[in-house]
């Protein structure tokens, strides 16, 4: 293993030069701090996780509370896209990341006594019912809390910005000449509210009329619920010609339906997604969608969070908003 003394050794200076340019003391120049440094990486030296948690007080542990209504953990391929980016970018800071429960040992406790028993330096809060008791009293305690997708006042967000994203969505399908756009969204969220206001706001400056009945409520990431809405929406008296699906993988349960139907997409009804995930690309035939920046979502939340841990006098709560793409696949027919 290497030692600070190895490296004192190999760049020509004093072990406590070393352990300065390590802890980034500012009695040493900006150009030997960086040399020591870059010498200490070629070493592969790694500090000794016990001894620099009780020098600076750290555990250099970060709690990710993360679920989700259908259960699915980490196959939730959108989520795990951005939870493991955060992970890249946490340990590129000497950061580990643990799942956040309610249970450790067969004791139950609350997300917050778990988080104090673990004693994380910060927490990130993703794909959470948000309002529940015991996401808001972590929220409100003492720990650096970073959320993904949902916005609390005086915290630090990263949102994707699904108001755009959504306007890109209606106004494409708008241009391939669609007038009856049905939208199927997902469960009562901030997502949801954003995405369903754009939904409504562009259609009006495009001046579209959307009947109630082509807007339906089911669950993200379900293809069960996609399902349902889908078939009430074919069996509507005047069908729309384009149906948005709340996300990607949900929208398996809605072609599954068009197909039992009898009916070919794009050339008897269009359909889009949401996400970009990689399903999306090699379904047949290949979805439109709006592709979200998971790896900017994760990399952001990431330092956000390690900036409030290590500089709580001058970090100012934010909110960054990250803008995604439209990926244009072979769904949507030009009428």
């Amino acid at each position: 293993m290497v030692s600070l003394k190895d490296i004192a050794k190999a760049c020509g200076v004093s072990t406590s030069s070393v352990s300065k340019a390590l802890n980034g003391h500012k009695d040493i120049s900006e150009k030997k701090k960086e040399e020591i440094i870059q010498v200490a990486r070629d070493m592969g030296y790694m500090p000794n996780a016990a001894a620099r948690s009780l020098k600076t007080n750290r555990t250099y542990n970060l709690g990710v509370l993360f679920t989700d209504k259908t259960q699915r953990g980490l196959t939730h391929e959108y989520f795990s896209c951005v939870l493991e980016s955060f992970r890249v970018e946490a340990e590129k800071h000497g950061y580990a990341i643990t799942f956040i429960s309610q249970n450790i040992g067969g004791k139950p406790m609350s997300y917050y006594q778990h988080c104090m028993h673990r004693g994380y330096d910060g927490i990130v809060i993703a794909s959470v019912d948000f309002r529940a008791p015991e996401v808001m009293e972590l929220i409100e305690g003492n720990i650096p809390v970073v959320t993904i997708d949902h916005l609390f006042n005086d915290r630090t967000a990263i949102l994707s910005d699904n108001v755009d994203g959504m306007k890109q969505l209606v106004q494409y399908i708008h241009k391939c000449g669609h007038r009856k756009i049905a939208f199927i969204h997902g469960e009562d969220t901030s997502v949801t509210q954003k995405r369903l206001a754009s939904f409504y706001k562009t259609c009006e400056e495009l001046k579209m009329k959307i009947p109630d009945e082509y807007i339906c409520e089911a669950i993200y990431h379900d293809p069960k619920a996609t399902a349902i809405k889908t078939k009430e929406l074919l069996e509507l008296a005047i069908p729309p010609t384009c149906i948005i699906f709340p996300d990607d993988f949900s929208s398996i349960g809605g072609i599954n339906v068009i197909k039992d139907a009898g009916l070919r997409i794009p050339d008897d009804i269009s359909i889009v997604g949401y996400d970009g995930i990689y399903l999306s690309r090699v379904l047949e035939p290949s979805l439109t969608t709006l592709k979200q920046n998971t790896d900017e979502l994760g990399r952001l939340a990431a330092l956000r969070l390690i900036e409030l841990i290590e500089k709580p006098k001058t970090a100012i709560p934010q909110q960054v908003i990250v803008k995604g793409e439209l990926l244009l696949g072979n769904s949507v027919k030009k009428l």
